[in-house]
Formats: C-alpha cells, sequence, structure tokens
C-alpha cells in the first residue's frame, strides 16, 4: 500500500496544506479567504443584453455576472419574473459565487444554488440523479438506480420549501464508504439534509437585507487532502498528518510550480503555457534515447501522467491542449487516449478528454473550481507587499 502524508507548512506567511504519496506531491492547497460558492442575496446593479447576463452587487462592494440562462424564480426575491427569465435593474437575487473575479473579469454568479452534504449534493434548478465520474460505469449505475426512488420520495415532501422548483441529485464518491445494509438510510438521511439547507436558505434570503451572505462555503483543505489521498489508494487510518520541519522542501516545490519547463526521469520533457483563453502542453523527447523501441509511446506514456499532476497542482481549468509528441501506429494513439481518460477520470476536478485534432494536438477541458496556481500566488505575494 503506498505511503500517504499531510504535511502543514507556510508560504510567504500564507498556510499551505499538501499531500504526499511515497515522498512525491501530489496535493496543494492554499488556505487563504476565498469567497468562492458562497450564497448572498445580490441587486442587480445593470443589464447588459448584447451579453445576455445581468451584473449583480452581491456583498456591497463587488459585482458579479449572471447569465440570463441561469436564473431560477426561487430565487428571484422582489417579484416573479417573467416567462424569459430575464431580469431588471433593482431586482433582488440569491446568487452563488461560481467563480472568482480574475483580472478584468467578474465574478461569476448563478441561482442553481449547490448545497453539498457528506455523500450528495444537492442542486436548484436541475433534475434527476446522478453519480460522480469518478466512479466505475458500474457502481455509477448501481448507486443512481438504488437513489433514485428514494430522491423521488424525499423531493415531493419538500417542493413547498423549495418554491415549486426542480431540484437535481449528484451522488458523491464518498458514497462508497457507506455500508451497503445502511446506504438506504444514510443517503436518504443526507439528502433530506442538504435539501433541508436549501430550503433554508431560500427561507431566511426573503427577510434578510441587501448583500447578506446567507452561507459560507466550508473549505477545509485538510479535510480535501484526506480525501484525495483516500481517491489515490490509501486507507484513512495510514494518513499521517504532520506539520513542517523544512526538510520536506515545501517552498521550493512550489516554486518549482511556476517553471514552464519539467523535465522526466526519461530525459523528456514538457512545456507549459498559460495564456488568457487556454493553456498549451508541449511534450518534447529531449534527452530521451532515440532509436529505443517505440520511444514516442513510452515517452508519451509518462508525460501523460506527469503532465496531469501538473494540471492539478497548478490548478489549470478551462481548455487544455496538448501537443504529444507523434506516433505512428494508430494502435500506440488508442493506448494514450485510453490512459489520459483513465488518468481524467481520476481527477477530483471533473475533467473532460474532448478529441485529437487533425494536427495531432489533444483538447481536454477541465472544470474552472478555483483560481489557477498561478493567480493564488500572485495574490499571496500582493498581500506580503501591502504588509511591509
Amino acid at each position: 500500500m503506498p505511503d500517504g502524508q499531510i504535511i502543514l507548512s507556510n508560504y510567504k506567511e500564507t498556510p499551505v496544506v499538501t499531500g504526499f504519496i511515497d515522498g512525491r506531491m501530489e496535493f496543494l492547497s492554499f488556505d487563504r479567504d476565498s469567497q468562492l460558492n458562497n450564497i448572498y442575496v445580490g441587486k442587480v446593479d445593470h443589464i447588459v443584453k448584447n451579453l445576455n447576463a445581468a451584473f449583480i452587487k452581491y456583498d456591497g462592494e463587488n459585482i458579479g455576472y449572471l447569465p440570463f440562462n441561469k436564473i431560477s424564480g426561487a430565487c428571484v426575491l422582489n417579484r416573479e419574473i417573467d416567462k424569459d427569465g430575464s431580469l431588471k435593474n433593482g431586482d433582488e437575487v440569491i446568487v452563488q459565487l461560481e467563480s472568482e473575479a480574475v483580472k478584468t473579469k467578474k465574478a461569476k454568479l448563478s441561482t442553481a444554488i449547490s448545497i453539498s452534504g457528506k455523500y450528495s449534493v444537492i442542486t436548484l434548478g436541475r433534475n434527476g440523479v446522478g453519480a460522480s465520474v469518478k466512479l466505475s460505469d458500474e457502481i455509477r449505475k448501481s448507486f443512481i438506480d438504488r437513489t433514485r426512488p428514494l430522491f423521488e420520495a424525499i423531493k415531493d415532501t419538500y417542493k413547498d420549501n423549495i418554491y415549486g422548483t426542480d431540484i437535481g441529485l449528484i451522488v458523491r464518491t464518498n458514497a462508497s464508504d457507506i455500508d451497503p445494509m445502511e446506504y438506504d438510510r444514510i443517503i436518504s438521511d443526507d439528502i433530506k439534509d442538504c435539501i433541508q439547507r436549501l430550503s433554508s436558505i431560500l427561507s431566511e434570503g426573503r427577510t434578510r437585507t441587501i448583500y447578506t451572505c446567507l452561507h459560507h462555503a466550508e473549505k477545509n483543505a485538510i479535510d480535501k487532502a484526506k480525501t484525495f489521498l483516500k481517491n489515490s489508494g490509501i486507507d484513512e487510518s495510514a494518513i499521517n498528518i504532520i506539520e513542517d520541519n523544512g526538510i520536506h522542501g515545501i517552498k521550493s516545490k512550489i516554486d518549482e510550480l511556476r517553471q514552464n519547463r519539467i523535465w522526466l526521469k526519461s530525459g523528456a520533457f514538457i512545456i507549459i503555457e498559460q495564456v488568457e483563453s487556454f493553456n498549451a502542453i508541449d511534450v518534447n523527447t529531449g534527452k530521451a534515447i532515440k532509436g529505443k523501441n517505440n520511444i514516442s509511446l513510452d515517452v508519451n506514456m509518462e508525460a501523460a501522467g506527469e503532465l496531469m499532476r501538473q494540471i492539478r497542482l497548478r490548478n489549470l481549468t478551462g481548455m487544455i491542449l496538448i501537443d504529444f509528441i507523434n506516433m505512428k501506429s494508430d494502435e500506440d494513439y488508442e493506448k494514450l487516449i485510453a490512459h489520459m481518460k483513465k488518468l481524467c477520470r481520476q481527477d477530483q476536478v471533473h475533467t473532460n478528454y474532448i478529441d485529437i485534432t487533425g494536427l495531432g494536438i489533444m483538447e481536454l477541458t477541465r472544470n474552472k473550481n478555483d483560481k489557477s496556481l498561478k493567480e493564488i500566488l500572485h495574490e499571496v505575494e500582493n498581500t506580503v507587499d501591502n504588509r511591509c
């Protein structure tokens, strides 16, 4: 069984939680103030019709944008919205922060309010039952089939509490930890708790003043690190949590993630470039032994594991384009694609393999869950500079 450690450290006076597997850093999270996933009573500041969006002041200072296709009537507090779902200046709306502001981009807001439990996630304005894509297809199907009738029976009893709006359910990866004999009871209790919290938020929003924060999202980096290590095959009882004593080189390992060139054991290397609209990754043979049988496939398979590790640690999101070394065999490409799909399924953040273009560029998309490491480090350094 692999060895797992969670190391608590600091980077330029900011707390950092790292997860190590067999001595290699695989998880990184900065413990910093964040509004991500918080829920507010906002007010429409202005409408931009050509963007099909409303700009909403949500905390008295900051403004985010809310696409019109993401508006739930249950979240509009001052009136019933029209059939076309459009908002007006001055409307009061319950919104959840879907992604934080970055540079010139405003924060993205949503009325598809999501509430997470230990084993389930309830989302307002959605419908149906799904399960985490990190689970195998067989387990996903069994969870969905077993949970659907339970969920349908539960949600009917809460319809008035959520103002007649649909809700959807996702069964989380943690549901695998439930004793099968206790599954129905435990998952039902978890679903009920999530719906009750959602209905309380919708009810409280109708009695609170604008710019009130109705819900502070929990951001426990240690729990996230534990979940990551457990999903990587490490028993929770075998995970050691220790304070950094300097021998692990946390600062230097984080600084290495600023570099755009990463060398592989084979002598090959990958180059990572972050630009405004996408992330580009280039795989090169470098010093790898040329002439070796199947060198291209071997390097590409090695690079695949490392580049996915880099994507995770740097938290690259959005469109990711990967230029692997060209291969002559269709069979080799099939092996590489299967390997990448497996690695994407293992990522805690929803990551999709899209295709390989005619020019041999592999396309992935990765959901935006937080700021990138590059953006976080910029914030951290600005905070330190302002203290000086």
